[in-house]
Order: C-alpha cells, then structure tokens, then sequence
C-alpha cells in the first residue's frame, strides 16, 4: 500500500497515509493495546489477513510511522514501536473515539475510555502522549 500523493491538500496526504481502516486499527492496537508483535495484530476483533497486516505494517515503517527492530527477548519475534509522527496521531484516534462513542453503538467500555480521553482535552493528550513517548522512542 504505497501512498499515492495525488495532490498537496493536507487532508488528501493524510488520507493517503491512513484513510484506510487497517492503518488506523493498528495504530489504535499499538496506542490502546499496548500490541508489539505481529501476532497480536493479527488477534485484534477485527480480523485482519496477514498479508494486509504485512503490507500497512511496511508501509507505516516506510512513512516513519513507525519503526521496527528485533526482539530482545526472544530472537524470531519483531517489535512495532511508534515513532513521533506515530504518537502526533493520538488527537486524531481520540476524536475519532469520541465521535464513534456518540454516534455509533459502542461498547461501553471502550466507549467510556474515549469519552474520558476526549473530555480531558489537550492535558490529557498530552500526558497519553507523554507515556507514549516513554513506550515507544527509544
């Protein structure tokens, strides 16, 4: 899945990258889920195919979305982190949630998560993001 880049209109280039279900559902998985390997993307609810995975997995890399490195602990294993762009998508899940929460019928749980994260504005990005960054850059 290589982006195309048909124009310069910000939306378009960000569309692009991740207006595709998968893309986002992986970096939710990566966020929320605390999800490393490609096992456990593949164990996500919704089902994704290991060659769909594959592709937006190295598409994500090649964008700078995320990075991947060996495992240090067990030696045939990858590991997903996100990148700083990777973490700058927060904002754009947590309004996503929070939209899905209100409009959609949602599970409770998670939809209460959303509306937590979405109510608590950008303090509460920021201290995700924060974490996040704690996680993920080494």
């Amino acid at each position: 899945m290589a982006t195309r880049e048909k124009s310069g209109c910000p939306i378009n280039l960000s569309l692009e990258l991740v207006g595709d279900r998968w893309t986002l559902l992986i970096i939710r998985d990566l966020v929320f889920a605390g999800k490393r390997h490609f096992r456990e993307f593949l164990q996500s609810d919704e089902g994704i195919s290991s060659r769909t995975l594959a592709e937006r997995l190295q598409t994500l890399q090649d964008e700078g979305i995320l990075t991947r490195s060996d495992d240090p602990t067990h030696g045939l294993k990858t590991v997903y982190r996100l990148t700083e762009a990777g973490i700058d998508l927060l904002p754009v899940l947590a309004t996503l949630g929070a939209w899905g929460s209100k409009h959609r019928k949602a599970d409770e749980r998670l939809a209460r998560i959303a509306e937590e994260l979405a109510a608590g504005g950008e303090a509460a990005l920021e201290r995700t993001k924060t974490t996040l960054r704690a996680e993920h850059i080494v």
